[in-house]
């Protein structure tokens, strides 16, 4: 593996603009990234080299999502962007809790992860990554920025502790269809010792809302407490009727599309294209990248 230095300076940037993104100190914040106060001051300094592995450089770029390549594709302010905007913020300020389930491929990660890099104290999780009850906790340790090493029950509460001293701060978990039943039901636990304290943002696709329901169904043991405090209801963004439901496509087809082509006489077919396949803004985005 050889890393350039271009890259590695893309990552110290990101790393020192995420910082006032952050409430906590700066060991806090080291801990966050997986690195210790003593590298992060000489990141600060200007140091790349010989601070950190190649592994270590590449974890941080992908948390920061720092582009090794630049790709000039453009954010669009969709329906979608502009709901989840909206919805983060809900949760945010007034330390509240939603579910949303919609479809695949409508950008709903892709937004939010833009929405957030500005702010404060919002805590992205990627559920897929961390399935168990242990990996899920361990992982919304480190991303709040404590120690997670020691004891679980050790862990698990200085994680609801820590949360409840931030401002304001939203957790955000996305593919939460992924977690396993031990991980899901320790959520009332910590949504609990964080009551009025923290947002929470719940989100998935059909395989969450599936999960919730069948839970719910069965009377499984925490579904209902946990559905109840998100709020009780699923938000969706795509209609459910089949000409608004293409129409919302078009649009936000439409809307990609028009942020990322320059000849805007390609539009109109684009969105023809996608829409005849019913493919999502993944295949939109392959399309305008092969130039078709």
């Amino acid at each position: 593996m050889n890393l350039t230095a271009e890259f590695k300076e893309k990552v110290r940037q990101a790393i020192i603009e995420n910082r006032s993104n952050y409430g906590g100190n700066d060991v806090e914040y080291s801990k966050s990234l997986g690195i210790n106060k003593s590298i992060y001051s000489r990141l600060k300094g200007g140091e790349t080299e010989k601070l950190l592995s190649d592994t270590a450089w590449i974890s941080l770029g992908r948390l920061l999502q720092v582009k090794v390549y630049e790709d000039n594709w453009k954010v669009a302010r969709t329906a979608v962007y502009t709901e989840i905007e909206d919805n983060l913020s809900f949760c945010k300020e007034l330390s509240r809790s939603m579910v949303l389930v919609d479809d695949c491929g409508i950008g709903k990660t892709f937004c939010t992860k833009h929405i957030i890099r500005k702010m404060k104290n919002t805590f992205y999780i990627d559920c897929s990554q961390a399935k168990s009850k242990q990996q899920f906790i361990k992982l919304l340790a480190r991303t709040i920025g404590i120690d997670n090493n020691g004891k679980y029950n050790e862990i698990l509460e200085n994680v609801k502790y820590y949360i409840t001293t931030l401002e304001k701060p939203l957790i955000i978990l996305d593919e939460a269809g992924d977690l396993q039943y031990d991980a899901f039901l320790e959520l009332k636990g910590i949504w609990n010792g964080t009551d009025g304290a923290c947002g929470w943002y719940m989100m998935g696709a059909d395989g969450l809302r599936k999960k919730i329901t069948r839970g719910l169904s069965a009377s499984k043991v925490g579904y209902a407490e946990i559905f109840s405090r998100f709020s009780d209801e699923f938000i969706k963004l795509v209609p459910n009727g089949k000409e608004d439901r293409q129409k919302y496509y078009s649009d936000l087809i439409g809307t990609v599309a028009t942020a990322n082509v320059n000849d805007k006489a390609k539009i109109r077919p684009l969105i023809n294209k996608c829409l005849a396949k019913e493919s999502t803004l993944r295949y939109l985005e392959t399309l305008i990248k092969l130039g078709a």
